[in-house]
């Protein structure tokens, strides 16, 4: 009987390491959105304490993630190449110091260095991270994208709160950043224990072999249709919020707080319609709702910029936060499904182009800083734009 049973009790282990390991990259992905959540609600007071300008808040916006736009490709690579575990541990070390310092800047060029370390950082803990789950289960790539997503949203929900509960506490934006800097040690520890089903052979060869389907992948049109809608996707996601403290400030005339409470209510908003995505995606197909999705937005979007009356904006704002749930999830996920058994590589693919991406809030705050912020935020426009045009062709191709 105990010989019968020995079967039993390995598969039972087997099974709890693997929902650790899936719980453990899912924490990875809430505590990285969950600093950036902090970090963009906290703009309004990074820029008044340390009196940065438009164009200095678009450098520390854009230049951190162009500059890591050239590193993370070969993070990518070397993820496919069995190089995973030692990527990912060392990204969360290097994402741990970064942290200290952001707590510890006084100066512009203090926080801007700071950064430059964190977003490279970010890229090997994270985007690898992305690729494991990935890799545990290739024929649910757009399901294990919407449970990341909503990992990752309501991390984004908790970074404002846990700001506004830092301020309240005194200890403000300084002492938050130095305390997620303790919590990256703590992650980076359990990942150290993880198996991250690393690759045997040659470290080079499998290099050179990623190098290959890398070029081989860059040259199908499809493989550009979803990161190109990425790119503008982004518009409406991360590059709206990085700006919409500021603009609810500047433009809208409220006090931080209050624009503290309106991020919260976007992303709280974004949580609840990512946590409902995980079963709509049982029964209707993601590129159907997607597109229509993005017409809600090419709507909502106008009539938030033109709403002069704050409770309609942040009534507009929640809508937005509902109805742009899932984008990233459903492109995402179907760029892996284009270039299956080459995660590491699609990290490499999306970092190469975000190249281009960093560009756009560097681009945009200059334009901020000599036109205003207000016609600036219009340019945004152009991400639901995109996707209403890049989601109406072949559709009906896909599986």
């Amino acid at each position: 009987m105990f010989v019968s049973n020995v079967p039993g009790l390995v598969g039972a282990r087997t099974s709890r390491r693997g929902a650790f390991f899936t719980f453990l990259l899912l924490a990875i992905e809430f505590f990285d959105e969950m600093v950036f959540g902090a970090r963009e609600a906290a703009w309004p007071l990074l820029r008044n304490d340390l009196g940065l300008t438009y164009e200095q808040v678009g450098l520390l916006l854009g230049l951190p993630c162009f500059l890591a736009s050239f590193i993370e490709p070969l993070i990518g690579l070397l993820g496919d190449a069995g190089r995973r575990r030692v990527l990912i541990v060392g990204g969360g070390t290097c994402m741990a110091l970064a942290l200290l310092v952001v707590g510890s800047a006084h100066t512009f060029p203090v926080l801007l260095i700071a950064l430059l370390v964190l977003a490279p950082a970010s890229g090997a803990f994270v985007s690898l991270s992305q690729a494991s789950l990935m890799d545990s289960n290739a024929f649910r790539h757009e399901h294990l994208m919407a449970r990341w997503t909503f990992a990752g949203s309501l991390g984004l929900v908790v970074g404002p709160l846990v700001l506004a509960g830092a301020m309240w506490m005194g200890v403000g934006w300084n002492g938050l950043f130095l305390a997620l800097a303790c919590s990256a040690i703590a992650l980076t520890a359990l990942a150290a224990r993880a198996d991250f089903g690393e690759h045997n052979g040659p470290a080079a060869m499998n290099i050179r072999s990623g190098l290959r389907g890398a070029l081989q992948a860059i040259r199908r049109s499809e493989v550009w249709r979803w990161l190109l809608l990425l790119v503008f996707s982004d518009f409406m996601l991360d590059v709206l919020l990085g700006f919409l403290a500021l603009y609810l400030v500047d433009v809208a005339h409220v006090t931080p707080g209050t624009a503290w409470t309106a991020v919260a209510v976007w992303s709280g908003v974004g949580l609840l319609g990512d946590a409902l995505l995980i079963p709509l995606l049982e029964k209707v197909r993601g590129l159907a709702y997607l597109r229509y999705s993005a017409a809600v937005m090419f709507l909502l979007y106008p009539a938030f910029l033109l709403t002069p009356w704050f409770g309609g904006k942040l009534i507009l704002l929640a809508l937005m936060g509902f109805f742009n749930s899932g984008w990233y999830a459903i492109l995402q996920g179907r760029l892996y499904s284009t270039m299956p058994g080459q995660s590491g590589t699609v990290v490499a693919l999306s970092s190469g182009l975000g190249i281009v991406a960093a560009l756009i809030p560097m681009l945009l705050g200059v334009m901020a800083q000599h036109t205003g912020l207000e016609p600036m935020m219009w340019v945004l426009l152009l991400g639901p734009t995109a996707l209403l045009i890049g989601l109406r062709t072949r559709e009906s191709r896909d599986p």
